[in-house]
């Protein structure tokens, strides 16, 4: 039986290192497949990918457009076709959040229209689509928008 320290690789399948810069007989002595002298043959002497040769770069040709608005609010998106997975008629941040449908209750809840709703539901969310709204209120259900601290700033 083989034991570990009979095992090696099989023949041809490993490659030995090539020692770069050690000696002629190696065949790869002195410049060390460098070639001669330049920025390219000397040690750290490497060029970013993105430096174009000293003309004005592509990033700094383009110009500028538009800003990070600092007051945006990042809603958590629900479609009305995640309502067929909770069971009850009332939907509000919290509810959601135990079904796995939203993340966080720190962050406002808005309601879009993907999806059709059979049941009658009572929602209450941040804020709402025009279609979700519509639908949900054809369907016999109710919508109420809840004040949310963080967006009315």
């Amino acid at each position: 039986m083989a034991e570990l320290h009979d095992l090696s690789p099989s023949g041809g399948s490993r490659r030995e290192q090539k020692r770069k810069g050690r000696g002629p007989g190696s065949g790869n002595g002195k410049t060390a497949g460098r070639g001669q002298k330049g920025q390219k043959s000397r040690s750290g002497g490497s060029i970013h990918p993105r430096f174009e040769g000293g003309q004005m770069p592509l990033i700094r040709r383009i110009p500028k457009r538009g800003f990070k608005s600092l007051n945006r609010v990042e809603y958590q998106v629900v479609n009305l076709r995640d309502f067929a997975k909770l069971d009850g008629s009332d939907v509000s941040p919290e509810t959601l959040k135990e079904a796995g449908l939203v993340r966080s209750l720190k962050k406002p809840v808005k309601v879009l229209a993907v999806g059709d709703v059979s049941a009658k539901f009572s929602v209450s969310a941040h804020k709402f689509s025009a279609a979700a709204q519509a639908k949900i209120e054809a369907a016999g259900g109710s919508v109420v928008v809840i004040g949310s601290s963080s967006s009315d700033e």
